[in-house]
């Protein structure tokens, strides 16, 4: 039987059980919940950066944005709250759309 030790979403343990296939699970603590939750987002960037096509990309980006719902939760907001935040420091510092890329910057 593999072991896979990792945060998983909701509904696959039915998506096993539908497959007559047996498994273990276990309910998250808050503290170990919230340290999951990060492990999982660092696993999907690397899929992210490993994508190889566009298709791929976007399932992956989605996957980033559910942990990014799941952690603004726990943090006790939403992810209304979070563009909110997004919108806000756009506006003071822009966002990544220009591509500009600082080599460095000259110390007095």
């Amino acid at each position: 039987m593999p072991t896979y030790n990792k945060l998983v979403r909701d509904k696959i343990p039915e998506v096993i059980a539908n497959t007559g296939k047996s498994f273990n699970t276990t309910l998250l603590e808050n503290d170990q919940y919230i340290r999951e939750l990060k492990n999982k987002c660092y696993e999907e960037l690397d899929e992210y950066a490993s994508a190889e096509s566009d298709e791929h990309a976007i399932e992956e980006l989605a996957d980033l944005l559910e942990l990014m719902h799941a952690l603004a939760k726990v943090n006790g907001a939403d992810i209304s709250e979070v563009e909110r935040v997004r919108q806000e420091k756009a506006e003071k510092r822009g966002g990544f759309e220009k591509r500009i890329f600082l080599v460095d910057v000259e110390d007095e």
